[in-house]
């Protein structure tokens, strides 16, 4: 028993001796190291993982070597998921660079140098001491004067509702009308003095007739809370989050709060506006230098570039030879579409925001990514936000609310935008030709066509080529019958020579 009990145990060692003896040489025949000389002090533990880790390198490297195919798209694919191609893009702006610096190579080759500063301070004046376009500008503030006193008496009930209607409608129809007259029947008004002139007398409409609703909202409030006693005498206004002073109708109607409506760059008024906290004198002197310099760019580009192509163009229309038409069109689209890109970035982002800066005007969303558009809709609602909310809040929701469809309500702002396009070209140039009018007008069908057939990049192509090819063609029709009303017939005239 006491044999058999001591042979146990040391068999049982025994047999682990073996095992353990076994293993390492095990280990020693597959990784070339034994179990005693990793006990050893000059080796680590470490080693081995990093040895086996290397292994599973090399057997990973020689079956990628093996296997060098996985499920993919190609980049250009869309399904691929890839969106950076800003080097495609870079590559876009250098070949644009390159070719129209070979176009304005051989524009100089062949007409020199075009730009007269002359010829350009004449666009605004014919005669030095005689400035019309600027007198009529300073005469809009009889309308504005006209607009606060009207406010006044309906807020104090001296005018009844009818009246105060009667007499906006009447002060907003002579805004329209007054200098349309005066740029028709004096002939010292330039054409672009007339446009600046009637384009500041459209703006000033749009912000009278805003003007006119939100104070009438406000006497409806009133009103409203008066019938259920309220003991509130003012339109409500947002709570100040800066600290600043805010007003409440009819604490509103001062000269102060109505010329900073008017300066500001909005055409919808409230009684409080978002301000900002202060100037910022750097972003104010970039904004400054960019109106300047895109000015000068233009003043050179318009004779320089686009009017020698307009004369040109003038035998092929009259001769209707289309081939030559179509020829000119083309040629006149790139800097028609440069000077047209140059405008925006200078009225919407330069000027309004230099304007809005220096008033602390706070909401700064001029436009939107207009550029993106997919249909036609879409970029007349963010291209011109101004003009946009004005159309939504004071014409297309009135409009609904009154009963109208949105497919008529969508046609009248449509309707009134050509009609406004039209003024602002007609009137200038003393004659009614209407491509204006029936180029915004076509815009309906265009856009049914655009979200109806086409989608993503085939719309935003459409977008695009209207806009490219859309606006030389009224170009081009404005400017031949210019020529041929205010040249041919001085030259046929007998009593002209």
């Amino acid at each position: 028993m006491d044999g058999r009990s001591e042979f146990g145990p040391v068999t049982r060692s025994r047999r682990r001796a073996t095992i353990s003896s076994t293993k390492g040489e095990l280990l020693k025949g597959s990784n070339g190291v034994s179990s005693a000389s990793a006990s050893k002090p000059g080796h680590k533990r470490g080693d081995s993982y990093t040895k086996d880790s290397a292994e599973e390198a090399r057997k990973s490297s020689r079956n990628d070597n093996m296997n060098c195919h996985k499920l993919q798209e190609s980049l250009l694919s869309s399904a691929s998921g890839f969106k950076n191609y800003r080097g495609i893009l870079n590559w876009c702006v250098v070949m644009l660079v390159l070719s129209n610096a070979r176009l304005f190579l051989e524009n100089l080759l062949r007409y020199g140098i075009l730009v007269d500063p002359i010829q350009v301070v004449s666009l605004f004046l014919k005669d030095p001491y005689s400035w019309p376009a600027a007198c009529l500008v300073i005469v809009s503030n009889v309308f504005i004067l006209v607009a606060l006193y009207t406010e006044r008496k309906l807020a104090m009930g001296t005018f009844s509702e009818k009246l105060g209607l009667l007499i906006h409608i009447i002060n907003l129809t002579v805004i329209l009308c007054f200098p349309m007259l005066t740029v028709l029947m004096v002939p010292s008004v330039t054409p672009v003095g007339g446009a600046f002139a009637l384009g500041s007398y459209t703006i000033l409409f749009l912000k009278l007739y805003s003007y006119k609703d939100v104070n009438r909202w406000c006497r409806e409030r009133l009103q409203v809370k008066a019938r259920g006693l309220s003991r509130s005498l003012s339109c409500p206004s947002p709570p100040s989050a800066d600290g600043a002073v805010h007003v409440s109708y009819p604490g509103n109607l001062a000269f102060k709060n109505l010329y900073y409506f008017v300066s500001a760059p909005t055409l919808c008024y409230e009684l409080n506006f978002p301000r900002s906290q202060s100037v910022r004198m750097g972003f104010l002197l970039r904004r400054l230098f960019e109106m300047v310099a895109h000015i000068l760019v233009v003043f050179s580009v318009v004779p320089q570039w686009m009017v020698p192509i307009i004369q040109s163009s003038m035998k092929p229309l009259q001769d209707m030879d289309y081939s030559r038409m179509i020829e000119r069109l083309l040629r006149l689209a790139v800097p028609n579409h440069f000077l047209w890109l140059i405008f925006f970035y200078w009225f919407f982002h330069s000027s309004m925001n230099f304007v809005a800066e220096l008033l602390r005007f706070g909401d700064r969303e001029f436009y939107r990514d207009w550029w993106n558009s997919e249909s036609v809709t879409y970029f007349w609602q963010n291209w011109n936000i101004p003009v946009h909310k004005w159309c939504i809040r004071h014409f297309y929701k009135p409009l609904l609310r009154k009963g109208a469809s949105k497919l008529l309500s969508q046609s009248a702002v449509f309707f009134a935008s050509a009609f406004f396009h039209e003024y602002l070209v007609s009137v200038p140039l003393r004659m009614f030709r209407l491509w204006a009018f029936m180029g915004m007008m076509a815009q309906l069908p265009l856009a049914w066509f655009v979200g109806r057939f086409l989608r993503g990049n085939y719309g935003n192509a459409a977008v695009w080529l209207s806009l490219i090819i859309g606006q030389p063609i009224a170009v081009l029709m404005y400017v031949h019958d210019y020529y041929v009303i205010n040249h041919l017939e001085e030259a046929a005239d007998p009593g002209a020579l």
